[in-house]
């Protein structure tokens, strides 16, 4: 019975592949990312950034993997909505929920992981939350310059405000004078 329960997890956290990250629509992307996309990202963010400041990879990684699990049932609402619907109480009900399907070992860990995230209790935490914000940022940059999306410019801007870490603020800077679809020149086969 528990691996039934543990399948059900993995196919709600597959929901998370198609619900799609709903504050671009504001910038007119008709198509943009999904949570499961920024996930994946802000996951190898974090572990890179606990990576160079001495934290502990693994666990901010991980953190940042968990960060928006609670997604597949209240959705991504973006700023304008959370100005009027306040979603800090449905998320940890949803992850409460969640974590009920899953062994009590599996579950406590993910949840507190989840905590500590919420609560930013640890430098891992911490670094969890830059690597969001900077994973935020360097997508606004790739849609700004890949599609033309000026408006994103303005969560290029907060997102770089929002760092608190040196090494994310560093990193964030090398970001915004890179040019995004540099990384394959030169790549090609002759």
């Amino acid at each position: 019975m528990e691996l039934n329960n543990i399948a059900k997890y993995l196919y709600e956290i597959g929901q998370l592949k198609r619900v799609k990250r709903s504050g671009w629509w504001m910038a007119g992307i008709t198509d943009p990312e999904s949570v499961a996309e920024h996930s994946m990202r802000t996951a190898v963010l974090g572990y890179i950034l606990a990576s160079l400041a001495g934290a502990d990879p693994m666990k901010t990684a991980t953190m940042c993997l968990f960060h928006d699990t609670a997604e597949t049932r209240i959705g991504d609402l973006h700023y304008m909505a959370q100005r009027y619907i306040h979603t800090e109480e449905s998320e940890a009900k949803a992850v409460q929920e969640q974590m009920s399907r899953l062994p009590d070992t599996i579950g406590d860990s993910i949840l507190s992981l989840i905590q500590d995230y919420e609560e930013k209790c640890s430098f891992e935490s911490q670094l969890a939350h830059d690597a969001d914000k900077l994973e935020c940022l360097i997508q606004a940059r790739e849609y700004y310059v890949m599609g033309g999306f000026h408006d994103t410019q303005e969560w290029i801007e907060s997102c770089y405000a929002s760092l608190k870490t040196d090494v994310a603020k560093s990193l964030a800077d090398a970001c915004l004078h890179t040019e995004p679809r540099s990384w394959w020149l030169g790549l090609k086969k002759e």
